[in-house]
């Protein structure tokens, strides 16, 4: 069995760069709230179904959410998710799909800072996704055909929440082989 990969998906994948010119639209607020509300609905119930009563990468999202609300300053914010939720990854090694969804979970929380980490939730929260629904046996094509489905999902519950039209769209470098901005009809 070859070693199940930590994320999936790519920067170049059309589904991804689709769904960074969508968020690439929005302001910092809807992208990092609908990250959030993505993973909780989405990802959160996978690591809690792998790993009940930890709930480090719930406190992540919370902690980002109370930012937003005035209730707690930056450093505070951060050292919860690097250090209680990305600590939670680091400590699955032999539990894939956990794993991914810790990740997810953090790069989510993380959007309240840096819209570029939405990406994570795309690209761990799609691995998540498929190392719980089919395990890790299955060809990469299986893999990649769920991380474009799940992906597509993403980008379908961001359009749901947009603004249109945004007035203040996030500027986001996303540190990524691709230019800051995807040139229309990419």
């Amino acid at each position: 069995m070859p070693k199940p990969r930590k994320m999936l998906g790519s920067a170049d994948a059309p589904y991804i760069l689709s769904l960074m010119r969508l968020i690439e639209t929005q302001s910092k607020a809807t992208i990092a709230n609908w990250c959030m509300d993505y993973a909780e609905t989405h990802v959160l119930p996978i690591y809690e179904k792998h790993c009940p009563g930890d709930d480090r990468p719930q406190q992540a999202i919370a902690a980002a959410r109370d930012w937003f609300e005035g209730r707690k300053k930056l450093p505070e914010v951060r050292q919860i998710i690097l250090h209680e939720c990305h600590a939670a990854a680091r400590e699955l090694d032999g539990n894939p799909a956990a794993q991914a969804a810790a990740r997810a979970c953090g790069q989510a929380s993380a959007c309240f800072h840096m819209p570029a980490h939405s990406l994570g939730l795309a690209f761990y929260g799609a691995a998540a996704i498929a190392y719980d629904h089919v395990g890790l046996d299955e060809p990469p094509e299986v893999y990649d055909q769920i991380a474009a489905g799940e992906c597509a999902k993403m980008e379908a519950a961001l359009r749901a929440v947009a603004v249109e039209n945004e007035p203040n769209p996030a500027k986001i470098n996303w540190g990524c082989s691709r230019e800051r901005s995807v040139p229309d009809g990419a």
